[in-house]
């Protein structure tokens, strides 16, 4: 079999790997950069956060030749506000379940909220996770629970996404395909 049912799913958050926050002044002194695009007019004043999402990261994720899912909490509005803003088409987006019981042992034990629903939605493909909220609780979980290789790739909210983060991302596909 052939085409997209064969590529890698690559779940994507928004708040730190996109838009960056957190950095103390000290790491950032002039504050954090902001970009400009044509793709979106009047996108920025409906969130000031989004001016700093660089533009550039839309052709670095979809080089990456995955099939790219919002994963965030934006939902429905990662694509109305940050797709066009970085070039790229509407977006499947992961609808997150109601919580339940599982959801209070899952913070009992550190696991992320979102560990559970994307492995059900990655049906056993191969997939990357690409968040800020990442830990080794969930890479566990994912490693006992999927029966594909998955990356759980965390980004450090104060940087975002950055071209190490994309050197990573592409060496692990490479290896996985």
């Amino acid at each position: 079999m052939t085409g997209s049912a064969q590529r890698p799913l690559l779940f994507l958050d928004v708040d730190g790997p996109l838009i960056p926050f957190g950095a103390t002044p000290r790491q950032r002194p002039d504050g954090y950069p902001t970009y400009r695009t044509g793709a979106a007019p009047g996108k920025p004043e409906s969130n000031p956060l989004l001016s700093r999402i660089d533009p550039a990261l839309g052709p670095g994720l979809t080089a990456l030749g995955c099939d790219l899912v919002w994963a965030t909490t934006w939902m429905d509005e990662a694509n109305e506000c940050i797709a066009p803003w970085l070039g790229l088409p509407e977006l499947p987006v992961v609808a997150w379940p109601e919580p339940a019981y599982d959801d209070e042992l899952d913070r009992r034990d550190g696991l992320h909220w979102k560990t559970r629903p994307l492995v059900d939605r990655a049906e056993g493909r191969t997939f990357v996770w690409v968040d800020d909220e990442i830990t080794a609780a969930d890479r566990a979980w994912v490693a006992a629970h999927h029966p594909g290789p998955a990356l759980l790739h965390r980004v450090d909210p104060a940087q975002g996404l950055t071209d190490a983060d994309f050197a990573a991302l592409d060496a692990w596909l490479r290896a996985n395909r």
